[in-house]
This record gives C-alpha cells, sequence and structure tokens, in this order.
C-alpha cells in the first residue's frame, strides 16, 4: 500500500499544473465552506451575546422581534412608548431586582442616542455577564453629560470634555439638530463587540432638556429653553422607549411575563430575550442557507472538475496503466491507485482551504469587529467544521472512484498494445 501511494504521488507530480488548478478550485470551495460556517457561528454568539443578565424585556405591544431589534440592537423604531408611570410601576413588582429604562429616537451623526439611568452601567451586561467599563472618565451625572460607545469615539475622534449636539430622529435634516443644548462627553467605553459600542448614553433629564421647546418632533416656534435654564423645569420622563428588566429569581420571569400581558394601564409587551432572538436568527436563517448552498454548489463544481480532469488524462495513461497490469498491478490495484490520487488532490484542497480560513480569521478578526460589529475568533473548529472537512474529503475521495472504476475497465480490456 505505501509503494502504491508513492506512485500515486509521482503520477500527481507529473501532471502537478493540471491537478493544481483542481487542488486551488477545492481550496476555494473549502475556504468557502469554512468561512460562512465561521461567520455564522461567530454571528450568532455575537448576537446570543448582546444581551447578557436581562430576564425580560418590555416594550410597547409589537412584534417580539421588532421589540428586540429596536431596543437591544438599535434598528427601527418603535411603534409607541411606554408611560413612565408605567414602567415605574413596573419596576415596583415585588420578583424585579433592577428596572432599566431606555428611551430612543435621537441621534448623532449616525449613531444612536440612548436615554436611561447611571444604573444602566451598573445592571447591563453583555456576553458571558460581563459588565460595561470604561475606558476612560466616569459615567454622566449632569444633564447634558454623555458617554460614547468605543466604536463612536473611534470613527468620531472623540476624547473627554469634547463637545457633541444630538439631532433629532436621524439627524437627516440640519434643522433638526439640538444645536443650543450641547453635551460633553465625559466617559468612553471599553469595546464589548455589541450594540453599545455605537451608541451615545446621556440621561433621561437630558432627553427631557433636548425636547423642552420641541413637540411633534418639530421646535415650537417664538419657544427656546436655553441650556442653562432647563434646571427650572420639571425634567422627569414622560415616557421611554422600553424598560430592560432583571428579576429577583428566574424562576418568575412567566409569572411577570403574564403580569406585564395582562397590565391594565396600557398595552405592553415583555419579551425574553433568548427567545427572541432565536426567532430573529430565524428571520435571518434564509440569507444564511442560500450562502451555504451556494458553497456546496462550488464543491460540487470543484469535485466534478477533478472527475473530469482525472478521467481526460486516462487515454493519455492507457499505456502506462497496461505496463502496471503486466507487471503484477490487479485491477484493485489500479483503482486504488486512481482513488489515492484523488485523494491527495482532494487533501491537498481542503488543506489548503482551512489554512487561508483560519489565517483570514486571524488577520481580519479585529477589522470585522471594529467595522462591522462581528468579532470573528480563531478558537478550535467546531463540530460542524470538522464534519465539513470531512465531508469534503469523502466526497473527494469517492468522486476518485469513478475515474477509477474506468482505468479499472480498460485495464481490463487492454493488453500491453491499448487501442489508439
Amino acid at each position: 500500500m505505501r509503494a502504491l501511494f508513492a506512485l500515486a504521488v509521482q503520477s500527481a507530480w507529473n501532471r502537478r499544473f493540471v491537478l493544481l488548478l483542481v487542488a486551488l478550485s477545492i481550496a476555494l470551495a473549502t475556504f468557502l465552506l469554512l468561512a460562512i460556517e465561521r461567520i455564522r457561528h461567530d454571528v450568532r454568539e455575537n448576537f446570543a451575546q448582546s444581551v447578557s443578565g436581562t430576564d425580560l424585556i418590555v416594550g410597547a405591544r409589537t412584534g417580539t422581534v421588532q421589540l428586540l431589534l429596536y431596543s437591544v440592537f438599535r434598528i427601527g423604531n418603535a411603534t409607541h412608548n411606554i408611560r413612565w408611570s408605567s414602567a415605574l410601576a413596573i419596576g415596583r413588582h415585588r420578583a424585579v431586582a433592577w428596572m432599566l429604562p431606555i428611551s430612543l429616537g435621537d441621534s448623532h451623526r449616525g449613531f444612536a442616542v440612548v436615554g436611561t439611568t447611571p444604573e444602566y452601567f451598573e445592571h447591563f451586561h453583555y456576553g458571558e455577564r460581563q459588565p460595561l467599563r470604561l475606558a476612560q472618565g466616569r459615567a454622566f451625572h449632569g444633564v447634558f453629560d454623555a458617554v460614547l460607545g468605543a466604536e463612536v469615539a473611534r470613527r468620531l475622534g472623540y476624547k473627554l470634555d469634547d463637545r457633541i449636539v444630538l439631532s433629532h430622529g436621524d439627524g437627516a435634516l440640519a434643522a433638526n439638530e439640538h444645536a443650543d443644548k450641547p453635551f460633553t462627553v465625559v466617559g468612553l467605553l471599553q469595546r464589548t463587540g455589541t450594540p453599545v459600542d455605537h451608541s451615545v448614553h446621556v440621561s433621561l433629564q437630558g432627553i427631557e432638556a433636548l425636547h423642552l421647546d420641541w413637540i411633534a418632533g418639530a421646535p415650537l416656534p417664538g419657544l427656546a429653553v436655553p441650556a442653562d435654564q432647563v434646571s427650572r423645569h420639571d425634567l422627569t420622563p414622560k415616557t421611554v422607549t422600553a424598560v430592560l428588566l432583571g428579576l429577583k429569581n428566574r424562576a418568575a420571569v412567566f409569572s411577570v411575563q403574564r403580569t406585564i400581558a395582562e397590565f391594565e394601564a396600557e398595552p405592553l409587551l415583555a419579551i425574553l430575550p433568548g427567545v427572541a432572538l432565536d426567532e430573529l436568527w430565524d428571520v435571518v436563517g434564509a440569507g444564511e442557507r442560500a450562502l451555504l448552498l451556494m458553497s456546496v454548489l462550488v464543491a460540487l463544481v470543484s469535485l466534478a472538475g477533478l472527475v473530469a480532469v482525472i478521467l481526460a488524462g486516462l487515454n493519455e495513461r492507457r499505456r502506462e496503466l497496461a505496463i502496471l497490469r503486466a507487471v503484477g498491478a490487479g485491477p484493485r490495484h489500479i483503482v486504488l491507485l486512481l482513488a489515492a490520487e484523488g485523494g491527495l488532490v482532494t487533501a491537498i484542497g481542503v488543506a489548503l482551504g482551512a489554512l487561508v480560513c483560519v489565517l483570514l480569521v486571524a488577520a481580519l478578526g479585529g477589522w470585522t469587529q471594529s467595522h462591522l460589529g462581528v468579532a470573528l475568533r480563531l478558537q478550535a473548529p467546531t463540530a460542524t467544521e470538522w464534519l465539513v472537512v470531512g465531508a469534503v474529503l469523502a466526497c473527494g475521495w469517492l468522486a476518485s472512484l469513478v475515474p477509477g472504476y474506468r482505468a479499472y475497465r480498460l485495464s481490463l480490456a487492454d493488453g500491453l498494445s491499448p487501442r489508439v
């Protein structure tokens, strides 16, 4: 068997240029399959780790995925807000340990503004219950203090004590800027790899102060409240967008969820973040399956190319095969020779594709986290990745049996003088 493998290596080396092209196509297919699986795995982990330790997310009655998108991922807008009195009532429930209100709707140069309370930096967790940490500065205390996510500070070049102007809505119009009430950067958060990195955090009182002289999304004509006079007004929030809840005992989660669903003051919805994340993943799963299907098709084309190249070279090798028969090689040896040759080319392609995938993940992991918010991690292969590698190797070996069987038939029909 060792001699047969050595012969297969030498035979492949003699046709190295053509077989190298086939190996490269198999490497491309392997790379696509492994890269898609790695991206799928890490994106799902990033989704699941965007919020941790929060037992329920409460918002106005809407779709489960929609509530998750705007409250956690800052995507889309709420159809309705929650009255502040309702949020306080929910926070006073005997099973609730802490309550974090969130007010959304404003922005700063494309980044979402999150109005909340100082307890946000204590109770909001991500990943494996990792707390938010400040890289510089402190949490906000004053009405016009702001704490920036890592990506906001990096992209816009902000540092402590810089002044920033928030905008109403998405900030598409210059007229929507709250230029008369600038905020001061008092803290910069460490990178988390979650939507927190892309957020500007201010107090609920700051959100109220911005809109003292606004109504229905537009400034009131002839009425302007200067920044130094906002303290004369009541800055208690009237509404918030959503509420994050932590419970004293997770066993009470369904009881609290039912209580919120039956809340009499206004229609509310409470969702479990983990369940909602699974639903969200099901929504985006169609794109994932489409990419996977494309990679499988590329792999099949590459393996078909392997079969075609070996079959095309059989006519040129008929005398070689006949000589091998003459020196004592049986039909089984001919089949194994071609199968070993095809398996060798497949193994080289798979190894090359896996190596390229590892190198790109190592090189681009930081870039994808900073620019796309997806942290690609270099870690031990998952069971699915091992399955992908094994499947490509097995399919390559099985595909090489086709020219092996053809060579077996030719070697039986030919003598030392094969037909030309």
